[in-house]
């Protein structure tokens, strides 16, 4: 199945209603979507992977970066961001196109509270040319996820 495709497929049967798009040029950093929409690199949820004992998945601002020291204090183990062919593995995406659903392998997805300074967020849709757009809120809903703090401060 297509990447995308996979993730309408599962917003449709989760009865969430979200604007796709899809670029002839790569959107695989938060600086490249930000630029294709025409929109703040902020309000681009950026999903990045981490490893212990077991698979998270941060979806934070794409202003903001995780510090790692925070997420293992809130999982409780120590962590590391995944490499490119652990991401794959896990989520069943390349990195610079992982969602913030549905993923290959179980995995803890958190959201971070960057998030929640919009009403809506622009994520990666399976591929790193296509982005959709969800409400944070409905996002949050949708996940049973709770709002976790772990951008670092400045």
């Amino acid at each position: 199945m297509d990447f995308v495709e996979s993730v309408k497929r599962f917003l449709l049967n989760n009865r969430v209603d979200a604007e796709f798009r899809v670029f002839e040029q790569s959107t695989k950093n938060s600086q490249l979507a930000a630029n294709a929409l025409g929109c703040s690199v902020s309000q681009i949820a950026k999903s990045i992977v981490f490893l212990g004992e077991r698979v998270y998945v941060v979806v934070i601002s794409g202003d903001k970066r995780v510090d790692t020291n925070k997420l293992s204090q809130i999982v409780g183990e120590r962590v590391r961001i995944a490499t490119p062919e652990e991401v794959y593995k896990f989520t069943g995406y390349k990195v610079g196109g992982v969602p913030p659903f549905p993923h290959k392998e179980e995995v803890k997805v958190l959201l971070d509270s960057s998030l929640k300074r919009f009403a809506y967020v622009w994520a990666a849709a399976g591929c790193e040319n296509a982005l959709f757009k969800i409400e944070v809120n409905k996002m949050f809903e949708l996940l049973g996820a709770k709002e976790v703090d772990v951008a670092i401060t400045s």
